[in-house]
Formats: structure tokens, C-alpha cells, sequence
């Protein structure tokens, strides 16, 4: 029996009809966002998915004839692929909602948006100076090795100029998507001081009971903290929701995030 047209190009049905997706700068406290969902019942915050840099390619002239009958594009298998993977991890942890974090997803928030139309947001924000501080000390680190051939100004410029250079297109990127999506704001200032309050807020968007024992994500297992999976660095390894630095004053904001710290309301 033919297949109408119609139907061949219709959308395919996803797997996991409505995950979860943080969307935030890097080092905006997300990993530990994860650690406190994942610490509940019913939500699976795995690590870091990169969602992004998994890619279908239909590299011959029957395949793109297969899939052009079938009324599929790359975009569509890429999408099919991502959809089978959260349900793959959704599967594997028994657990009902799923929450995707990766920091790259906002420089992808339209293809999110396509693949799944009944999606839920969390934005989380952060203080743009401290992102641009926290990520700092980890490009200095990285530098350590040549830093012995440069000045101490030399190093601090280039520093603050790769930090600068990363973090300035995501945060433009996080205040885009708000304007365009719905979902529920989480500022990672509050999450530290209040995390009851915050999480009672984000179980009520979606739709799942609060539960104490997420505050005390030190007691469950979130898999290995390291490099490309989400923050590996000693505060988070501690288990314990941890203070928030002190927030700076007007006249200690840089220029060039002055514009960025008000478009997310820490002006």
C-alpha cells in the first residue's frame, strides 16, 4: 500500500516528548543544578550530553534517495538521534523526566526548540563577572605551563581576552532565548542561599513533588566529575551546596559586561 506524501513528511513522535534543558553560560553553577536534581526520585539530570557534536551524514546518492522517499532530512535523523539517546538514559535510570544541561545548548536553543516543540526550560544565570572570574581561573591554569615564558600581564591579558571571547556570545545567547522561550529563571545567587525555596519552584514547574533529600546531593551517585561531562573542580566534588561569592558593586562591574550584567537583571 503507497504511503500519501503528507504523512511520509509529517514529524516523527519523539521518545522523550518533553525533557528538560538548562540553559546557561559555562560555569554558571549547572553541575551542581545536575547534582541537586538528579538527587530527586523522579528527575534524571545526566552529565553533560553535547547533544550538538552528534551528527548523521547521508553520504551517498541511495541514501539520500531513501531518505528523501521517506521524507527525512539530515536535521531529522540528527534529531531522531539525539531523541533516542535521552530515551536510552531516561531508560537506563528508571526515572520519569529527563534534564539536559550542557552549557553549549544555548548557542543551540532554535534546533531544541525544533526537535522538541513541547520542551521545558530552566534558565539559569549567574552573575556575568563571576562566570567571566570563574572561567578565568581555569584558562590560567591551563596557561600554567607557558607562563614562564610571558610576563604576569602578558598572561592575565590573554586570560581575560579568551574568557571574554567565550563567555560574551553565550550570555547574548541565554538573554535571546528567554525572549523567545517560556520557562522558569533560576539565578544560581539564590540557589546557594536558597535552595529550598529554588527547588520547591523548579518541582512545581515540573510537576514532580519536592523532596529535602535533593539538598544533600553529597549522598547520591552523579556519575565521575571531570573534564567535558560538566564542573571537576574541588567545590562541587565537595557535596555541599557552598556559599556564592560576594556580588560585585556598579563600579567594580568591567565595561564590557556592564550592558550584559543588566540585560540579565544584575544591573
Amino acid at each position: 500500500m503507497n504511503t500519501p506524501a503528507d504523512a511520509r513528511k509529517a514529524p516523527s513522535s519523539r521518545l522523550v516528548e518533553s525533557p528538560v534543558f538548562v540553559i546557561s553560560t559555562v560555569r554558571s553553577g549547572s553541575t551542581l543544578l545536575r547534582c541537586v536534581l538528579n538527587s530527586h526520585s523522579q528527575l534524571h539530570a545526566d552529565h553533560e550530553m553535547h547533544l550538538g557534536g552528534l551528527r548523521v551524514e547521508i553520504d551517498t546518492k541511495p541514501a539520500a534517495a531513501a531518505t528523501d522517499e521517506m521524507g527525512l532530512t539530515a536535521t531529522e535523523l540528527e534529531h531522531m538521534l539525539w531523541d533516542r539517546l535521552l530515551d536510552h538514559q531516561l531508560k537506563a535510570s528508571g526515572k520519569s523526566v529527563l534534564v539536559e544541561k550542557t552549557p553549549g545548548n544555548v548557542a543551540m536553543w532554535k534546533r531544541l526548540a525544533e526537535c522538541w516543540p513541547h520542551a521545558r526550560y530552566i534558565f539559569l544565570l549567574r552573575h556575568p563577572v563571576h562566570v567571566l572570574e570563574s572561567l578565568s581561573e581555569i584558562f590560567r591554569d591551563q596557561l600554567a605551563d607557558i607562563s614562564l615564558s610571558q610576563t604576569p600581564e602578558e598572561v592575565e591579558a590573554k586570560v581575560r581576552s579568551s574568557a571574554v571571547a567565550q563567555i560574551s556570545p553565550m550570555l547574548e545567547a541565554v538573554a535571546e532565548a528567554r525572549a523567545h522561550l517560556d520557562g522558569i529563571t533560576v539565578r544560581y545567587e539564590d540557589l546557594t542561599t536558597s535552595p529550598d525555596v529554588v527547588t520547591k519552584t523548579i518541582c512545581d514547574y515540573l510537576g514532580v513533588p519536592w523532596e529535602a533529600e535533593m539538598l544533600n546531593y553529597g549522598s547520591h551517585d552523579h556519575g565521575s566529575f571531570r573534564m567535558f561531562l560538566g564542573d571537576w573542580r574541588e567545590r562541587i566534588s565537595s557535596g555541599v551546596i557552598q556559599p556564592h561569592r560576594r556580588l560585585p558593586a556598579i563600579d567594580e562591574v568591567p565595561a564590557d559586561l556592564a550592558g550584559q550584567c543588566k540585560a540579565l537583571g544584575y544591573a
